[in-house]
């Protein structure tokens, strides 16, 4: 069977209603390890001064890049699953088998909410060059297939990058929104929203223009992927979260701090009761992702636990 996704492959559909959260208590107690910092113990949630006020309203997920034990699709889902994820979030291009992947998301109850391009760095919809940002359009088509044949309902994209003069802020932003626009009508019919992601790559650093980028391209199917700790380094991520509102769909989890840069989640400059007060107050309710150096069952665990605590989960 070919591993390669095809505009016709067949949507195995499945509607998973979220289970809950496993508990704190069935996390394994780690040693602290210096390259990431402290380490969270099992018994340090029990008694949790964050009520998990977000069960049941977040869903948290893992990158699929980050999943570093397990030899087969299913391994890794029933892993994430044992960790208390809720879902997966995969990359395309990729040579994934699509019914491996829709046979274990079956199995353990984990939907593939989302993938991620893989190539929207390279290959910019904010390119100089007229063929590079055809190609880029054509590799975000692909994408949403590729996420419509795995069961997901979002692709993560970085529309472009500030690179000198002929690859403005200015030219970013016109050449990107050309090009998603030219995209928009096939994210409608398959029903996958195309959503932009706040990095470091000089586009959009404030929360103001975030908002009139995506009010331009103005379509329901065009919305914020909003990494928290990408914007730390600029200012606060509750800042940004009452400016871009329910143009927010999902989250990507990290942290970063003046000190210690990107480090374990919790251990940066995050006011993290400041974020959640913030989320509360637009009634954010959906997938959060963890974006973070990955590993084997004790690094995930150790995530999986922070994103608990921090979000409330």
């Amino acid at each position: 069977m070919s591993n390669r996704i095809s505009p016709t492959t067949t949507r195995r559909k499945f509607i998973q209603t979220a289970t809950q959260i496993t508990t704190a208590t069935s996390l394994v107690t780690l040693a602290p390890n210096p390259l990431f910092g402290t380490v969270f113990k099992s018994n340090d949630f029990l008694q949790d001064e964050h009520p998990p006020v977000n069960r049941g309203r977040i869903f948290k997920s893992v990158k699929w890049g980050m999943i570093n034990q397990g030899d087969s699709i299913l391994e890794k889902f029933q892993l994430s699953k044992e960790l208390g994820y809720d879902g997966m979030e995969l990359i395309s291009p990729s040579n994934l088998n699509v019914e491996e992947v829709l046979a274990a998301s079956r199995q353990t109850g984990l939907p593939v909410h989302g993938l991620v391009n893989q190539k929207h760095w390279g290959i910019r919809l904010s390119s100089p060059d007229a063929s590079q940002r055809d190609q880029g359009q054509k590799i975000l088509e692909q994408c949403l297939l590729d996420a419509k044949a795995f069961g997901g309902d979002s692709v993560l994209l970085v529309p472009g990058r500030v690179a000198g003069p002929q690859e403005t802020h200015d030219d970013v932003w016109q050449r990107s929104i050309i090009e998603i626009r030219k995209t928009i009508p096939l994210a409608c019919r398959l029903g996958v929203r195309i959503l932009i992601e706040n990095v470091w790559n000089g586009f959009c650093e404030t929360p103001e223009q975030l908002k009139n980028y995506l009010d331009e391209i103005n379509s329901p199917w065009v919305g914020a992927y909003f990494d928290i700790g990408n914007v730390q380094k600029f200012s606060p991520p509750e800042t940004w979260i009452p400016v871009l509102g329910n143009r927010i769909i999902k989250l990507d989890v990290k942290d970063w701090g003046k000190e210690n840069g990107f480090c374990k989640i919790g251990d940066g400059d995050v006011n993290w009761d400041a974020v959640r007060q913030a989320l509360s107050d637009i009634q954010f309710s959906g997938w959060c992702t963890a974006e973070v150096g990955g590993g084997k069952k004790e690094r995930l665990a150790d995530i999986a636990s922070r994103m608990d605590h921090c979000l409330a989960l």
